[in-house]
């Protein structure tokens, strides 16, 4: 190199030794960049496995809770239309409260259809469709020991005069639809963000409302074969396996022609969460100790001067945990 002054040439890619450190590459690149291959650490999939687990567990315990629930109670204590709406309500309810961590998919063919799509790695597949079947499973075990078995409650099976044939197609129809708003609601293109349980949630009650006595407006093979398997009851099997896994294809297929490829950045997020790429397992944002009523009653007196001044804790006392200058009431924090 001259020792002339100047800036140093930028030595061509072509011309770069071999054994140059790969990291001198990387510390170039925005972080933003680099994020994104924290998707495939592995480090908090321990945690993603408890989330599909859990999550499976609470849709299953309500969407078979309600047949033998009702069963149990005489066969009329919980309207049909109930039956179907409450799975729905929960699985909104657990996209909200648990999609961050693992995704939410509580659901085999739709782990299926984000690996097919390119928004989830295959290599967590399995471990993600044995937690979900692990969670129906136990969710109908505990059903079953609190209210008893009630012959084929809570089970999914083809209504009266429907062949096995039928019921499959039906879910397959069905699960086209639900796969298909997931990964539309998912995709960098609608970019709804938490909205996303409102579609999902909302088309699984609409399904449910006007289809469930052909099927069962099942779409989920864990919420039909979990329960089969601890009831010993095999019945139309099949058609709960193939149906949504054939409409998972199918909707993987109608997102591309909609929305080219998959694999961007807003649809990885949504199919794997954001642990570990926007957010770790630890406190977010600084900590904000809860001030002690009772001393800072004390030395203000119990008429509460301030409130009627329009003060707060944080400004009349140091040990309301505030500093001074600090407006910040500790409610802000949340997802990162």
């Amino acid at each position: 190199m001259s020792s002339s002054a100047g800036a140093p040439k930028a030595v061509p890619p072509s011309e770069a030794p071999g054994h140059a450190p790969v990291t001198l590459g990387l510390d170039e690149m925005p972080n933003a960049f680099i994020r994104r291959f924290d998707f495939w650490d592995s480090r908090y999939e321990w945690r993603r496995i408890i989330s599909e687990m859990l999550g499976t567990f609470f849709l299953v315990i309500v969407a078979v809770g309600g047949g033998m629930v009702n069963a149990r109670f005489g066969g009329h204590a919980i309207s049909s239309a109930a039956q179907v709406v409450a799975p729905a309500l929960m699985v909104m309810a657990v996209i909200l409260f648990m999609g961050a961590v693992s995704g939410a998919h509580l659901n085999p063919a739709v782990s299926f259809a984000f690996a097919l799509r390119g928004d989830f790695p295959w290599r967590r597949v399995p471990a993600y469709v044995v937690a979900q079947f692990a969670g129906a499973t136990a969710a109908t075990l505990l059903l079953w020991a609190l209210i008893g078995k009630h012959g084929s409650a809570g089970l999914t099976l083809p209504g009266h005069g429907i062949s096995t044939v039928t019921a499959m197609l039906w879910e397959m129809v069905l699960t086209v639809g639900l796969v298909s708003t997931i990964l539309g609601t998912a995709s960098g293109a609608q970019q709804v963000g938490p909205f996303a349980a409102l579609g999902v949630g909302s088309y699984i009650a609409l399904a449910g409302l006007w289809a469930s006595p052909v099927s069962g407006a099942s779409m989920n093979p864990a919420r039909s074969l979990g329960p089969a398997l601890v009831l010993v009851n095999w019945t139309s099997w099949w058609a709960y396996l193939l149906g949504p896994v054939a409409g998972a294809a199918i909707a993987v297929g109608i997102a591309f022609i909609l929305r080219g490829p998959g694999g961007g950045t807003h649809g990885t997020q949504a199919a794997q969460g954001t642990l570990g790429t926007m957010w770790v397992p630890t406190r977010i944002g600084p900590g904000t100790p809860a001030p002690d009523f009772a001393r800072w009653r004390l030395s203000n007196g119990p008429a509460g001067d301030s409130h009627a001044s329009g003060g707060s804790h944080a400004e009349s006392s140091p040990d309301a945990g505030g500093t001074p200058g600090d407006e910040s009431d500790g409610g802000g924090a949340g997802h990162g």
